[in-house]
């Protein structure tokens, strides 16, 4: 039985354990992890993936509950994406982005018109980092002004601008290598700053306090306000009814941009093209990345309004990428839309986050003791875990780490164990699937969830103890 692959195209089995050896080796030997102590980091060779599904080189499989990084929004080895990388590579693998090229401009117009009215452009870039990265540029460029607003419990990169935007941990040791990004509280019911009892004052408490920030810092000084439309690895928090159209008011009150960082929760995770698309509002720049063509080749960008295009018509933009809307990626971008269509991917979002999902996490809720709260919409939800449901203190401290992060731990390693690879986040375990995924195997990976929440509540009955 040939199951995978290797580097020099030959055909191998799982059980090699000399190709496992070898790929370790390799990775121990040469690369540089990312958020790591190298030392104290064991990466998971794998060795094929497919559809909703990976396997190591033993031959376990895992679901994959996370898309890899929340990019991977039409499953491994999508053969329409596939297939579009490849005959792009055989007509034109590569251009400089002085140059127009087919693929870019076809990409370019489809993600305009399926994006905000008075929408006029994109500018790619290679990631999500970078588009955060550019977007503040555009909007200080446009407006003449310098700060920038950004919420705590967010995340929006790692680069010099996108870490000191980011109001969470990976943020702190890097210092402030922008300095003028002010960060905001943003609205977070379940453990609400404002001493909200319902979504209607959180809403309206947690605006005031961003009407009060652009007071204290100057209407006149502030470039953007950006957010995430949906907050993605720091809890899947969803926006109370109003907030996102205060935040709207408020920004424009003032003729400061509002940005929307699109980056996780963009092409379809919600059920709609755009997550900004379901909150009744217009940004002045979009962010996106990840889903745009799944990762399979990097690729990321800023949709721009007419208004801020308008200010680079006569004036040069000050910035580029050598690979800025690289072919390959773009063809697998245009190929996105057309599987989007072909698949009926939006409605089949919105068919089982709201069919399968909510009713079942919801039943999660009652029945397991160490689940606080559940939330979420479309492919995309969160399951924030407890010690003590009555005092909502998590099952794990904020920014834990050793021992600390046992419990949690506790928690993933048995949704592995059952033949799921989770995307857990501080004391949450946040559902985001492929796209593709059928109900069947939505059902199965739900239902691992389900054992390991019984891990939670042992882990939080020692807590209560």
């Amino acid at each position: 039985m040939n199951d995978y692959t290797d580097l020099a195209g030959k055909t191998k089995s799982f059980g090699d354990a000399t190709s496992e050896r070898e790929v370790r080796e390799l990775d121990r030997g040469y690369v540089f992890h990312s958020w790591s102590a190298q030392n104290k980091i064991d990466p998971l060779p794998v060795a094929r993936g497919e559809g909703v599904r990976f396997w190591d080189y033993s031959g376990k499989e895992y679901l994959d509950f996370s898309s890899q990084l929340v990019n991977l929004n039409l499953g491994h080895q999508h053969p329409g994406l596939v297939a579009a990388i490849k005959d792009q590579a055989d007509r034109l693998a590569t251009i400089q982005p002085g140059f127009a090229n087919d693929a870019r401009g076809e990409l370019a117009k489809r993600i305009v018109e399926s994006s905000f009215e008075n929408a006029r452009s994109v500018f790619f870039t290679n990631g999500g980092a970078e588009a955060n990265e550019y977007a503040i540029r555009m909007a200080r460029h446009h407006t003449g002004r310098q700060k920038v607003l950004s919420r705590f419990r967010s995340y929006h990169g790692s680069t010099a601008t996108a870490i000191t935007l980011t109001g969470e941990p990976r943020r702190w040791a890097n210092g402030t290598l922008d300095p003028n990004i002010v960060h905001f509280f943003g609205p977070y019911q379940y453990r609400s700053e404002f001493y909200a009892e319902s979504a209607e004052q959180e809403a309206e408490r947690a605006l005031r306090h961003l009407e009060h920030t652009i007071e204290l810092e100057g209407p006149n000084t502030i470039a953007a306000v950006i957010l995430e439309t949906v907050t993605g690895t720091n809890g899947v928090l969803m926006p109370p009814p109003g907030y996102l159209e205060g935040v709207r008011a408020l920004t424009r009150k003032h003729g400061i941009m509002l940005i929307c960082d699109e980056v996780m929760v963009g092409f379809g995770r919600l059920g709609s093209m755009f997550a900004f698309q379901q909150f009744n509002i217009t940004p002045d720049l979009v962010t996106f990345a990840k889903g745009v063509n799944s990762g399979y080749v990097p690729l990321g960008g800023v949709i721009l309004s007419a208004d801020v295009h308008n200010s680079f018509t006569e004036n040069t933009f000050f910035g580029g990428l050598t690979y800025s809307g690289h072919p390959l990626a773009c063809a697998a971008g245009v190929a996105t839309f057309d599987i989007f269509k072909r698949e009926n991917i939006l409605e089949r979002v919105q068919d089982l986050g709201e069919r399968v999902i909510a009713p079942t996490l919801a039943e999660f809720a009652q029945r397991h003791p160490s689940v606080g709260e559940v939330r979420g919409r479309g492919l995309f939800w969160a399951i924030e875990l407890v010690a003590n449901k009555s005092t909502r203190e998590p099952l794990i401290p904020f920014n834990a780490a050793g021992d600390a992060a046992a419990p949690m731990n506790s928690v993933v390693s048995a949704c592995k164990e059952g033949g799921l690879w989770p995307f857990a986040a501080s004391n949450r375990l946040q559902i985001a699937p492929p796209l593709v995924i059928s109900e069947a195997d939505l059902r199965l990976g739900l239902s691992i969830i389900d054992n390991a929440l019984h891990v939670a509540d042992a882990e939080a009955s020692k807590l209560r103890e």
